[in-house]
């Protein structure tokens, strides 16, 4: 019966701190307004090829 009211304050307690996280404004900036983005180029195509060998990698190793 402890383990489960231990369970429960943790939750509460987590949808409480989300909340008050929630609840904050942002800060103003400070200076010149920043760029609209940044470009999204080959560092993404890298990484998704580097998970997919690891992946296979890993399908090999289990047999």
């Amino acid at each position: 019966m402890k383990k489960k009211s231990n369970i429960y304050i943790l939750c509460f307690f987590f949808v409480f701190v989300s909340l008050v996280g929630y609840s904050k404004t942002p800060p103003t900036p400070i200076g010149p307004p920043a760029e609209p983005g940044l470009p999204i180029d080959g560092g993404l195509f890298y990484l998704l090829i580097s998970g997919v060998l690891y992946g296979v990698y890993e399908l090999k190793k289990k047999k």
